[in-house]
């Protein structure tokens, strides 16, 4: 029979649960979904991204400032004929916090999914 004060137990330590490996940064539904679509597309429009977001551009410009400070996504300015035009593309960090976060959100379902409840 072994002590309490004796040290750790040979138990392990059940893992955390997998819903504290989100990031908040990425998991917030609008910028998940600028990685996700820039991600699907490579290198995306700026209102393209307005419009399959449903958002303004001020709203998609300040997720977008975020994105890029963090250096998930980089933003470039150019011209298409004469209008002004912004595209956006992942960064390799981006490509990652992504795929990160895909994997946290199939741990959670597989969890709901074998959980059994109702």
């Amino acid at each position: 029979m072994s002590d309490p004060t004796d040290g750790p137990t040979s138990e392990p330590t059940p893992p955390a649960h997998p819903v504290n490996g989100l990031d908040d940064l990425v998991h917030q539904r609008v910028r998940l979904g600028i990685l996700t679509i820039a991600h699907e597309a490579r290198r995306v429009e700026f209102s393209y991204l307005r419009t399959q977001l449903e958002l303004t551009a001020g709203n998609l410009s300040q997720h977008l400032g975020v994105l890029e400070t963090a250096g998930l996504i980089e933003v470039e300015k150019g011209y298409a004929g004469r209008r002004a035009r912004t595209w956006i593309t992942l960064t390799e960090a981006g490509h990652t916090a992504l795929a990160e976060e895909i994997a946290r959100l199939k741990l959670l379902i597989s969890r709901v999914e074998t959980a059994g409840g109702r």
